[in-house]
């Protein structure tokens, strides 16, 4: 994910890069010393077995044995291998809680001891080497530190947690299909819905927190170009699709840079290029795959108007025996995330109470996408997804010397540093859990 600038109040609150003193612990982390040791046993071992988007089989039975073994009511395959947890603690009110389970098709290079070997056929057939390069397996050790803290300590709030845990973020297809099964339906309704993404862009320890914008929506185009193939001994009796390509593939950067107001964040990425299959042989087709960024609907409108349109004209340009195709994947979209700004000010004034202030410092909106923020959208109510620094402090801070950051999400050597991102990340989630549902009334 790279950095954009969105007008939005925006927040970081830091923790100790060290593991917290007993002394200076809020008291609901008393207990996260003791319990450290098993989540870095289960950290590694959800690190070393990824499991690719929509195969989160194993992943998924796991989570759903550690609820079930604190007393949550756990419901499967909600929506592919989606899990539902559920426990109630009295009158209150609901908090949906998510995290996500599935990992990227990338071969591991961290050289850490533990670094995963894994590799599968994905669904196209080929063999992919399998690595958790998002940190999915950071926010599933927090999600179960943090529903462990609070089955074990029920006298501290009253109300209903549900936690989700979500398939197929990656594809951006695992958030929708929880709520086409019922995710909001079928179980309690949420009052509020939190989420959290780890990032390189903060050291680990800090809590970045944007209101507002905060993840980009997302969109995946395919282009196929189309020409008359022939000898390329011969290209006047031709007409090339991939110089028509190439053409676009410059052409689609004057989008951002000259139809998109400078003041409006916006990415046209051409991923892929596709065509041939022998140097002396002009080809008959070439395709562009793309993914689009965006933070306004009528921004991303423009985006996906002016693809089709300077695609259109660059195969016009070249005499094309047939327009080119622009399809855009209705299965590989998401919508802005906007965090609610009221929701957003009372977390971080909550965080800033229990963990201190000191450390404040701002975050930026992410370019990255997220289907997170479906949650809180059809459910109708405010939604929070808060950021966890990774990265080691020291590295962190060399690397800001350089104006760099450290090696970042999807990349074979995004090597969260675990101990401290991992307390945070439990101390995120549990402080802001007992922020929104309130202390129980004394009992008989």
């Amino acid at each position: 994910m790279r950095w954009l600038t969105v007008p939005a109040l925006v927040f970081s609150l830091s923790l100790s890069a060290q593991p917290m003193t007993q002394g200076t612990k809020p008291p609901a982390l008393a207990p996260l010393d003791s319990l450290y040791p098993d989540l870095d046993k289960f950290y590694i071992d959800l690190h070393q077995t990824p499991e690719l988007s929509l195969h989160e089989e194993k992943t998924s039975a796991k989570l759903t044995a550690r609820l079930r073994a604190l007393g949550f009511e756990v419901t499967e395959h909600v929506g592919g291998y989606g899990i539902v947890g559920v426990l109630r603690n009295g009158p209150g009110p609901t908090v949906l809680v998510r995290t996500d389970m599935d990992a990227l098709p990338i071969k591991e290079q961290t050289g850490l001891p533990y670094a995963s070997t894994v590799s599968t056929k994905n669904d196209a057939g080929d063999t992919v080497s399998v690595m958790h390069a998002c940190g999915h397996d950071i926010h599933m050790t927090s999600w179960v530190g943090a529903a462990t803290l609070l089955a074990r300590g029920r006298d501290r709030w009253a109300g209903t947690l549900v936690f989700v845990g979500q398939p197929a973020e990656e594809v951006l297809q695992g958030a929708e299909m929880m709520i086409k099964e019922g995710v909001l339906t079928r179980f309690p309704k949420p009052d509020f819905v939190l989420g959290m993404h780890d990032t390189n862009s903060l050291p680990a320890g800090q809590i970045g927190v944007v209101a507002g914008p905060a993840f980009a929506a997302s969109n995946a185009v395919d282009i196929t170009f189309y020409g008359r193939g022939g000898h390329g001994a011969f290209p006047h009796q031709t007409i090339d699709p991939v110089v028509m390509a190439a053409r676009a593939v410059v052409t689609l950067q004057t989008i951002v840079a000259r139809e998109v107001n400078p003041f409006d964040p916006a990415v046209v990425t051409v991923g892929t290029f596709h065509a041939g299959t022998k140097r002396n042989i002009i080809p008959n087709e070439a395709k562009l795959q793309l993914t689009v960024r965006s933070f306004k609907p009528e921004v991303q409108k423009k985006l996906l108007a002016s693809i089709e349109r300077i695609a259109k004209a660059e195969a016009a340009a070249a005499g094309a025996p047939r327009e080119p195709t622009v399809f855009v994947d209705p299965k590989e979209a998401s919508e802005v995330v906007l965090n609610d700004p009221a929701l957003t000010a009372r977390l971080a004034s909550s965080l800033r109470r229990s963990l201190g202030d000191a450390s404040v410092a701002p975050d930026e909106p992410k370019s990255g996408s997220e289907d997170f923020g479906a949650f809180g959208h059809v459910a109708g109510v405010p939604s929070v997804q808060l950021l966890l620094g990774a990265s080691e402090p020291g590295m962190f801070a060399k690397a800001k010397a350089e104006g760099k950051l450290p090696p970042g999400l999807h990349t074979s050597t995004f090597a969260p540093d675990r101990e401290p991102t991992i307390r945070t990340g439990v101390a995120l989630f549990t402080l802001s859990v007992l922020e929104l549902l309130p202390p129980p009334t004394s009992r008989p």
